[in-house]
């Protein structure tokens, strides 16, 4: 019996073989996006003169964990932590994303492309901390068992990741306790609130209350009723899969989210069978990719017990932590603190809770303490009359990070003292990270403050008559200014 449930996890899933060719060519896309997307920031952000310089991590990594650092923190940064190398690694990512694309090395190109996220994941320490980073990784860790072998365990795994994603998301705003959700009020701050708004949000903005109270209803039916037809028959997840992608089309229209809505919609693939997609694929080509399919050997078979047996364990201990608050007794501990160590079993929690209000920093220097001159940033609020931008599948890390900062949580000081004191200094890294620097070519300013405003929404009759999109009320400088929660 046992055997017989074996051989059926590890058999050929033919419902899946056109879905998983479909789904590697997403995911090399996506993984294209999210190097091409690095690769413009990251030295600013953690290069030798960046914000963090990963130098200074792996050194500080080094002298906690001494000789198994490399296990604790998987980079290949341990080898090279140079400027030049950090580049390297995007640009290497976009390589073999397009190797993957066209169907060349796939399985190294898999390999290479895991590798070389999480070492830039770990690189980036806070700026890639993001669920999307992970989400990434753990999909890209999937497909690494995918390629020629959608077997029943490996679908299931992503059926089971989907549905992670969506549940704990919506389970996390009932335990946050955020009057918010359980007001039904969310969606009449989440457009003006959200960390970086685009020209869509504005316009949903305007949409009456009533309608924002029942489109927070369907999001939570969305989250946490929908995930469970994952699990049950073909047109239960064929709605679940549809009803899906259209909330995240909604979402790219009105938010800017990067890349984690399209990869979400690349997962309701597994819930769309081959029979369901097969028109979007030529019939030679179908032919040439199911010939293509190969049953698991035994190697593979042991390869993949193991990891399907180290995930699900990391998984279920993640969840336990999350939902109950309580840890449990090794080695479930260690392993599941391995598994987030290397991108995989993570617990996702989008927008648990949701800001009331927005406060929007700005940054400006000085040379004499009286004449004052602003920075910018590329994609976050700056100007009332400025239109909010659209940045997806772009993620501007540094824009979004500072969207953390107002509420003065512990974490999120070190990085941005850093940040200023790399303004401080002029780097050019970092300035090449912002969309003006009043001090280009020029002499260091020798002071810098943070004014503080309260960001509203124009509505359509204040656009009319301002040409603005936003309204401002200043708070003071930072940090003297109100806390805001949550």
């Amino acid at each position: 019996m046992i055997t017989t449930f074996i051989n059926k996890l590890f058999k050929i899933d033919e419902n899946y073989h056109l879905t998983s060719w479909l789904f590697l060519k997403g995911l090399a896309l996506i993984y294209f996006i999210a190097f091409a997307s690095l690769s413009v920031q990251i030295v600013g952000l953690v290069g030798s003169d960046g914000i963090l310089p990963v130098q200074e991590f792996l050194h500080k990594v080094s002298q906690h964990y001494g000789g198994p650092q490399w296990w604790k923190v998987p980079t290949l940064f341990w080898f090279n932590d140079s400027d030049f190398f950090l580049q390297v690694v995007c640009y290497l990512g976009c390589f073999f994303s397009v190797l993957l694309f066209f169907g060349l090395q796939s399985r190294l190109s898999l390999i290479i492309l895991f590798l070389s996220y999480l070492s830039l994941f770990h690189a980036g320490q806070t700026f890639l901390s993001f669920q999307w980073d992970t989400l990434l990784l753990e999909s890209g860790f999937l497909a690494i068992f995918l390629y020629k072998r959608p077997t029943v365990l490996i679908i299931f795994l992503f059926h089971l990741l989907l549905f992670r994603l969506r549940f704990l998301s919506g389970l996390s705003k009932l335990l946050s306790g955020d009057p918010a959700w359980s007001g039904l009020t969310t969606l009449n701050y989440y457009f003006e609130t959200q960390p970086l708004p685009h020209i869509g949000s504005w316009y949903m903005q305007q949409l009456p209350e009533w309608f924002m109270v029942i489109a927070t209803a369907l999001v939570l039916v969305m989250e946490l009723i929908v995930p469970l037809f994952i699990f049950l028959p073909r047109k239960f997840k064929i709605f679940a899969a549809v009803s899906t992608i259209i909330l995240q089309l909604i979402i790219i229209a009105t938010s800017n989210h990067n890349f984690v809505n399209l990869l979400t919609i690349l997962l309701c693939l597994f819930l769309l069978d081959d029979k369901f997609i097969q028109s979007l694929i030529p019939k030679f080509k179908q032919d040439k990719i199911k010939q293509s399919i190969s049953p698991s050997g035994v190697f593979s078979r042991i390869i993949t017990s193991i990891m399907s047996i180290l995930l699900l364990s990391i998984i279920l201990t993640q969840a336990y932590w999350y939902v109950f608050d309580k840890t449990l007794h090794s080695p479930f501990n260690e392993i599941a603190r391995t598994g987030h160590h290397w991108g995989i079993g993570n617990v996702f929690h989008i927008f648990p809770t949701m800001q009331t209000e927005r406060f929007e920093m700005m940054i400006e220097g000085s040379y004499d303490g009286k004449t004052w001159y602003p920075y910018q940033f590329k994609f976050k609020p700056n100007a009332v009359d400025q239109a909010p931008r659209f940045n997806v599948p772009h993620q501007p890390r540094l824009d979004w990070m500072i969207w953390f900062v107002p509420p003065q949580f512990s974490g999120m000081m070190p990085w941005f003292d850093a940040f200023m004191n790399r303004l401080k200094n002029n780097s050019p890294d970092v300035t090449k990270l912002l969309a003006y620097n009043p001090f280009a070519d020029k002499e260091a300013p020798k002071f810098l403050r943070v004014p503080v405003y309260r960001y509203q929404f124009t509505n359509f009759e204040e656009r009319k008559k301002t040409g603005n999109w936003w309204k401002a009320e200043f708070l003071g400088y930072f940090p003297n200014v109100p806390l805001r929660r949550p």
